[in-house]
């Protein structure tokens, strides 16, 4: 059995929804993950917004406008005039339940339940689609299986548990449809996996049912040696170490969440980026074997700040740095590079979320830089210290390019260039020209 995951994008039309169709047919027992329909979940996003600020109009004007949306894709989706009707009072019964929750005193439980129609949508949508064209498919409802536990983490063993049970409850089904993204927490109530968690959902269940291969459909044919919005000449990267995949994912190559790798990985479960749109191109396999000694992709991370510590008492280094990184624990900041001296540390974040009260925290220690509106540029292959020759040549690719940090030996699998974000493209293009031409 498979776990096969398509994107919004890959069904987020009427003709998408039938090409995916075809896709998913024919090959197998397996379990298909679907994203809400392109574009729905910032819209649904938007009705939560104008209901924070207690406009109810606004937020039933979006929603009537998404309705239509979806009104004319059943009727291009649906020939039968039985299916069509079911499909018409399905999705208008989701937009009535939207409604009901534009009201006074909305909070983030109701956030998340508008969150959840969009997978609600697409899944109702192929589901009856399949079934007009005589597929016995099986619905696998995200919200009877999919847990998180009460740290936020995905409650493996009763995953494993409720999927075993649903799928015996239905075992002559062709096919299986389920939602990504949305899941239940440990009270019960409707949650998700934040943005990108259509790819944690389809490596959890893949895990759960020991999948033989998670496929990860998009609209590109895997994941690029660079990023082909800024540099031209790219080509996807034929295979991936899961650790070279996680540190794209993280640093930037928005194809693949970073989730989604470990619990593929710990399970030894290949995953396969595929393009709905060429279906037949090869893509990308990610798996736990090194095929070569190489530089294998660059990506790039925006929205970088870069703080410099300096101490200015006579404090002990190991004292120092205890301080300095207890205040980033205490806030529960992440950090992303570190460069260190015995009275200095210079670190990186990637959100300005807390970051004034950090600040503030860091300032009874010693003197403060801050560098903002930085980029972190990542190299990442087959970069163990013992092969040679693979961190100079990413150095000198950039010669001409100003660098404020390298981060190197923290990781097998990576370097780690800070630059200003105004230099990222010119980075981009010179590791692409000293890298990867043929």
């Amino acid at each position: 059995m498979k776990v096969m995951k398509f994107g919004g994008t890959s069904v987020g039309s009427a003709d998408r929804i039938k090409d995916v169709a075809g896709l998913i047919t024919g090959r197998g027992q397996n379990i298909v993950v679907l994203s809400a329909m392109s574009g729905t979940t910032n819209t649904l996003v938007e009705i939560a917004g104008y209901l924070y600020h207690h406009n109810v109009n606004g937020a039933k004007e979006i929603i009537n406008s998404l309705e239509k949306k979806y009104m004319r894709t059943i009727a291009l989706l649906f020939t039968g005039v039985d299916y069509r009707m079911e499909a018409d009072e399905e999705i208008r019964g989701i937009f009535s339940h939207l409604r009901s929750l534009c009201r006074d005193g909305f909070g983030e439980e109701d956030e998340k339940e508008i969150l959840a129609q969009g997978e609600m949508m697409s899944t109702t949508l192929m589901y009856l689609y399949l079934q007009q064209q005589g597929v016995n498919a099986g619905f696998l409802p995200a919200l009877d299986f999919m847990r998180t536990n009460e740290d936020c983490e995905a409650d493996s063993e009763y995953i494993r548990d409720r999927l075993e049970e649903l799928l015996a409850e239905n075992p002559g089904a062709d096919l299986y449809i389920t939602q990504g993204y949305i899941c239940r927490n440990h009270e019960g109530k409707v949650d998700n996996l934040q943005r990108g968690g259509s790819d944690l959902t389809a490596s959890l269940i893949g895990a759960a049912v020991d999948a033989s291969e998670i496929e990860i459909w998009t609209d590109i044919d895997g994941m690029h040696n660079n990023d082909p919005r800024y540099v031209e000449g790219t080509s996807p990267v034929a295979e991936l170490h899961f650790d070279e995949a996680a540190e794209l994912a993280y640093f930037g190559a928005k194809i693949l969440h970073p989730a989604c790798v470990l619990p593929a990985k710990v399970n030894n479960i290949p995953v396969r980026l595929l393009n709905t749109m060429e279906p037949q191109a090869r893509g990308t396999l990610i798996h736990n074997t090194d095929r070569s000694c190489s530089i294998k992709a660059v990506a790039a991370k925006d929205g970088i700040t870069a703080i410099k510590i300096k101490s200015s008492r006579m404090l002990l280094a190991s004292v120092f740095m205890h301080r300095v990184f207890e205040i980033f624990d205490n806030y529960r900041k992440p950090i992303d590079m570190i460069s260190t001296s015995e009275v200095s540390v210079t670190v990186t974040v990637d959100s300005p979320l807390k970051l004034e009260h950090i600040l503030e925290d860091l300032k009874a220690l010693g003197t403060v830089k801050v560098d903002e509106n930085m980029c972190i540029i990542c190299v990442v292959g087959d970069l163990h210290w013992r092969n040679r020759g693979f961190e100079a040549a990413a150095l000198d690719a950039l010669a001409d390019i100003p660098v404020r940090m390298v981060s190197y030996g923290g990781s097998d699998r990576n370097i780690s260039f800070l630059v200003s974000a105004d230099d990222k493209v010119a980075a981009l293009r010179a590791l692409q020209s000293r890298l990867f031409a043929s």
